[in-house]
């Protein structure tokens, strides 16, 4: 056997074999080299491929083939505290980098990365790895508040000075703004476009060119705005769009009910809240003769206005979907339409796409029909009005809506039997606490209401459930190309790590990780409804549920334990309910093999896009609220209030107040004793006292900080009540043990401790750069004149 030829067996042997590694003596044996000289000449030819990196030994001295980095694609998300994730596919979980390994990625980015280290199910660790390189840069332009430099500092660097970004994910950046162009005053808000990224040695600066000027930061509403900016939201519709929509009719003509049936005769009504304007949704009850329920779903008809590839379909399209924050509405389509002829308001003729049900008593469908109509609306009723009548809390609502009571109480009975049937199916009720916060003139928080849902609310809620799944079911059954709207089956790492969080406090749960269903999962939250650890329980089940989307196939929605599910009801605010009609329209016409296959083409990218366009709404909701309530929160600092653990981490416990505003309490501030993190209770306990904080526990705080600017609120602990104590893990007491000083005063692992090693090193960092290179904008000039790389 020649020696080349050894080399190449030999590597050919350990790629082939199924262990990770493998002692001499089974290299040999798999290579049928046991005889003595060929041994010998083994040993010397491992050595040798030793030398050429080609393979090494572990800490047992077996041998294995060296660790060979993969480089693949994905997007990266930045923490603001600098570290990442890497999605490279969204059915798979994401890839760490540590925060010296983003190689200066910024959100968005779409990156190479090796993988340095993978994934170890066992230990519930994810893969890690390290950016490599940077193939597209997402972020091209940045919005922020500009801070203007001097006239000595502009002749001295070439900048008008520099803009912190409103992202928080980016909000650590600076962007230099160099002299040209505009030249913004101090404190505006303004668009940069970036013309260089971060690189070594200016880790977190950019520079960039101000394109335009949205406003100043005290203008009233411009910290909203700056949100929605920097979303990329569109905040106003072109001259172009603005244009489309006023050449649509205001009036309905006869030519416009071709085709339709005529509804206008029934008694039909609108329930919505009382600031609502665009009204998209309309309802009738009654019972029929053979004791079954009839179920009229009606819903605007906007696709008849916003035809297919037209500007207002197209910007519909881009938008996705309607914004709504606390003092104002960015809608899909114009308010022309949407308040105007697409609103079903009362009294007037309305085009309409219709859902007409037959429910047996059980709740069970036993016929419908979907079809293009027209209809008048007797009332526009609010939630308020149909509660107060429901609950015969109010005589003159009652007297003023007379003819309708009967149907009220009836559309109550209906609501009842959906939702006993949703519940036996096995649908997961989450009791989320929604909150509203009133703002004055000057978008300036002055309260926060919790808003109440009562019958009236759930009752839409039950006859819009059921239309949706009548349709989703309708198309599906007919196999034709259709947008789902899905909720796929928790992920099985997921699910284990629910179980055992409930084994860890005694609950068990039926099924396994990969059968359990929506039932099983109702069970549990029926089974600790009334018991102290119901809100731990509801909130790590919550994080254990996938991310509900839009679909162009059909994998059914787990949360509503529902075999098929779409959007229909919400046309005016949402694009993919505009498409379900679109496609109702379409099929009722030609069900022809091209229109099939145009329709099968489409739907995937209007899936994906309008998921993210979701995504990118909720996200700009939640930082508007966060920073609402952190500035409602920035007038009660020094004081007290009742409040919940809602959360606990290994850096501190989130506290949750009756208004849902929620705050931190940092571990370094707990200074009572040394505590340590249990991760399967999520739960903190002291070493010493083992006084333990828990998911719904109910404490005592005071409100320390509130910063709207970086929407963080902190509390300091007063009280707290007392609970059972938990046994710190025995693996956790003997690594504290084997710390230093019983790590306490060094304990690495401490929020303390970290925060002051982060301290000494940015002193020290601070240091350097007063004695070695000069700040950013004063290196600037010098970068331009010897051409500076672009990003």
């Amino acid at each position: 056997m020649e020696r080349k030829t050894i080399k190449t067996e030999i590597l050919a042997g350990l790629k082939a074999t199924n262990k990770k590694s493998l002692s001499m003596e089974e290299l040999a044996e798999i290579l049928d080299m046991q005889k003595s000289d060929d041994f010998k000449l083994l040993v010397k030819t491992v050595a040798q491929l030793e030398r050429e990196k080609a393979l090494e030994f572990n800490k047992k001295g077996r041998i294995k083939l060296p660790f060979q980095p993969i480089e693949v694609e994905g997007i990266f998300r930045r923490n603001e505290r600098g570290f990442g994730f890497v999605t490279i596919d969204p059915e798979e979980a994401d890839v760490f980098i540590p925060k010296e390994e983003t190689n200066f990625a910024m959100d968005g980015d779409i990156v190479m990365i090796d993988i340095q280290k993978n994934a170890d199910l066992f230990s519930d660790r994810g893969a890690e790895g390290r950016v490599v390189s940077i193939k597209e840069r997402k972020i091209q332009q940045i919005v922020g508040e500009f801070t203007a430099f001097d006239v000595d500092e502009i002749a001295e660097t070439d900048l008008f000075g520099y803009v912190i970004p409103k992202d928080k994910k980016n909000a650590q950046f600076k962007v230099f703004i160099v002299a040209e162009g505009i030249q913004p005053v101090d404190g505006s808000i303004v668009i940069v476009e970036i013309t260089h990224y971060p690189e070594k040695g200016y880790a977190m600066s950019l520079e960039g060119l101000v394109t335009k000027v949205i406003g100043h930061k005290n203008d009233p509403g411009m910290d909203i705005l700056s949100i929605v900016i920097a979303q990329g939201i569109p905040t106003q519709f072109s001259e172009e769009v603005q244009l489309a929509s006023e050449q649509v009719p205001d009036k309905i003509v006869e030519s416009d009910l071709i085709g339709r049936r005529d509804l206008r005769d029934q008694q039909i009504i609108t329930i919505d809240g009382a600031d609502a304007k665009d009204l998209d949704d309309a309802v009738t009850v009654r019972k029929l003769d053979n004791g079954n329920y009839f179920l009229g779903v009606h819903i605007a008809d906007v696709s008849y206005y916003v035809t297919e590839n037209s500007i207002l379909d197209k910007e519909a399209f881009e938008r996705g979907t309607s914004v709504y924050l606390t003092d104002r509405v960015i809608p899909m389509i114009p308010q022309r339409l949407s308040n105007g002829i697409c609103s079903l308001n009362p009294q007037v003729p309305r085009l309409t796409m219709s859902c007409e049900m037959e429910i047996e008593p059980n709740g069970a469908i036993l016929h419908h029909e979907i079809f293009q109509s027209v209809i008048q609306t007797s009332e526009r009723m609010t939630y308020s009005a149909v509660n107060a009548i429901l609950e015969e809390e109010d005589s003159e609502t009652i007297k003023r809506y007379q003819d309708l009571v009967p149907m009220f109480h009836l559309m109550k009975e209906l609501h009842q039997i959906l939702e006993l049937r949703r519940k036996r199916r096995g649908a997961i009720n989450f009791e989320d606490r929604e909150a509203k916060i009133i703002v004055d003139s000057a978008g300036h928080p002055v309260d926060i209401e919790l808003r109440e849902r009562g019958v009236g609310e759930r009752l839409i809620e039950s006859f819009m459930l059921a239309a949706n799944e009548t349709v989703a079911e309708h198309f599906n059954r007919l196999k034709l190309p259709f947008i789902y709207r899905i909720h796929e089956q928790p992920k099985e790492e997921k699910m284990q790590r629910f179980f055992d969080f409930a084994a860890a406090l005694g609950i068990l749960v039926k099924g396994t990780k990969n059968t359990i269903t929506p039932k099983d999962l109702q069970q549990v939250i029926y089974d600790v409804e009334d018991k102290p650890e119901a809100a731990v329980i509801n909130t790590m089940l919550l994080r254990s549920m996938q991310q509900a989307r839009y679909s162009e196939d059909n994998y059914g929605h787990y949360g509503l334990a529902a075999e098929y599910y779409t959007h229909f009801t919400s046309p005016i605010r949402r694009y993919p309910d505009l498409i379900v009609h679109r496609l109702i329209r379409n099929y009722e016409q030609d069900q022809s093999d091209a229109t099939k296959e145009k329709w099968a083409e489409d739907l995937p990218e209007i899936a994906d896009h309008s998921s993210k366009m979701e995504r990118r709404s909720v996200e700009a909701e939640r930082e508007v609220d966060s920073m609402k309530k952190a500035e409602f929160m920035a007038e009660k600092v020094g004081e007290e209030f009742d409040g919940i653990i809602s959360s606990v981490a290994k850096f501190g416990i989130f506290i949750e107040l009756p208004n849902t505003v929620e705050g931190m309490i940092h571990l370094n501030e707990l200074k009572q004793d040394y505590f340590h993190f249990v991760e399967n209770q999520l739960a903190l306990v002291g070493e010493r006292t083992r006084q333990t904080f828990k998911i719904g526990q109910k404490v005592r705080i005071r409100v320390t900080k509130a910063d709207p600017e970086t929407r963080e609120i902190d509390f300091e602990l007063l009280e707290a009540e007392e609970l059972p104590p938990l046994e710190v893990p025995k693996n956790d007491r003997l690594n504290q043990r084997r710390k230093p000083n019983g790590g306490r005063k060094n304990n690495k692992d401490s929020a303390k401790y970290q925060s002051k090693k982060a301290d000494r090193s940015k002193g020290g960092k601070e240091k350097k750069k007063k004695k070695g290179k000069k700040p950013f904008y004063k290196s600037v000039t010098k970068k331009k004149k010897s051409g500076r790389k672009k990003g």
